[in-house]
């Protein structure tokens, strides 16, 4: 099988985000991760690219998933025939979002 171009839109501490690198990581597949937390500018290109604002979005040979969790994407890359299937176990949910917690330090904004 030929190696897929990937380039994936992902925010720095996302569980969605989380899925994708895990699905990516488990079937060994090389991609180019633009953070779109840490540099506004991949933001942009994602959502010029994809059309809307959510995350993550994932580029395949040219194909955007828009806002995508990890399940989405391995069932893109196994009907495309660019992976086999693979019951192999990921250590982390690929199809959830961030754990509450994750969330409750947030810094609040008082008007």
């Amino acid at each position: 099988m030929e190696t897929p171009q990937i380039t994936a839109y992902l925010k720095t501490h996302c569980g969605w985000s989380g899925g994708v690198r895990a699905v990516l990581a488990k079937y060994n597949l090389p991609y180019t991760e633009k953070d779109i937390i840490q540099n506004p500018a991949f933001r942009w290109e994602m959502e010029t690219k994809s059309g809307q604002p959510l995350s993550p979005c994932v580029e395949i040979n040219g194909e955007m998933l828009a806002d995508v969790s990890g399940d989405e994407v391995e069932q893109y890359l196994v009907s495309k025939n660019l992976v086999q299937p693979s019951d192999a176990q990921t250590g982390v949910p690929t199809n959830a979002p961030c754990p509450g917690e994750e969330h409750e330090s947030a810094v609040r904004m008082r008007f």
